[in-house]
């Protein structure tokens, strides 16, 4: 007798909102991930003909999100979230998102779930380019006291920051701090460059009881993260040398990994 045959899983076809260096990145890497397809690119109406050319033949790239959309991946910037991912979601197309500092604004997260509820589904809030973080959020249910987090990259990091204003990054010859603030004026003030402090602010203690420094420094030519938390639950601290992505020195390789991770457990039978 011949043995059942297995059931071949459907195949899961994506929209990508944004087609910047991340974007670029984890389309490139897509095909890594067995049962899914980047089917749409979303990119501004002045970009359409070069995205277009890039993509050839093999996605389609568009202005929004199709109307028969099922799945939705967003690594575009804070804008995409008002005007792409909140449509989305209102009319039941399930979301994951990389830009996790535009949650610092006032209100959105309440947005983003209200909208999740509204359509019946889910809004998924990626670890980007920080480990730890289901950690975190699983020592949060037996209280936290503290969480502090630092952010060190090199001086070419913080180009078209409001770093240029607080030192000459092509001159300094020492680390020096950028901001000592919360996690949301840190996301407000850097969005480029603090997903990562709002990240574990969301699965923490919130935007305005984490603690955030961040640092540039000539000694450095990774994106260093290091927290601390205290609660119930003991103490943690954990420290990531990300290599930042080649394309964008703002922000990390494991950005991109974390959005792929998120496309192969969409395919997988089994998660981890």
């Amino acid at each position: 007798m011949n043995a059942p045959m297995a059931r071949q899983r459907p195949l899961q076809r994506v929209t990508l909102i944004g087609f910047g260096a991340i974007g670029q990145s984890i389309f490139q890497r897509a095909a890594q991930a067995p049962g899914v397809q980047i089917s749409h690119v979303v990119v501004p109406a002045t970009g359409l003909a070069k995205a277009q050319a890039r993509l050839g033949a093999a996605a389609t790239a568009c202005t929004a999100v199709p109307e028969d959309a099922t799945l939705v991946l967003e690594c575009a910037g804070h804008s995409a979230l008002l005007q792409h991912v909140l449509p989305a979601l209102q009319r039941g197309v399930e979301c994951a998102v990389l830009s996790i500092g535009a949650l610092a604004g006032p209100g959105l997260a309440e947005q983003l779930s209200d909208a999740a509820a509204q359509g019946g589904t889910q809004v998924h809030v990626l670890a980007g380019a920080m480990a730890g973080v289901d950690a975190l959020a699983a020592a949060r249910l037996a209280g936290l006291s503290e969480v502090c987090y630092t952010g060190r990259k090199p001086p070419s990091g913080w180009r078209d920051t409001p770093a240029e204003q607080v030192c000459d990054l092509d001159t300094i010859t020492e680390a020096t701090v950028l901001l000592d603030d919360t996690a949301r004026e840190a996301a407000q003030r850097y969005p480029k460059n603090a997903n990562v402090a709002a990240t574990l602010s969301l699965a923490g203690l919130g935007l305005d009881a984490t603690r955030v420094r961040l640092i540039a420094d000539p000694a450095v030519s990774e994106n260093i993260h290091h927290f601390v938390a205290r609660g119930e639950f003991g103490e943690m601290e954990l420290t990531l040398r990300g290599k930042p992505l080649a394309d964008n020195p703002k922000t990390s390789a494991l950005t991109v990994l974390s959005g792929l991770r998120f496309l192969h457990n969409r395919g997988a039978a089994l998660t981890l």
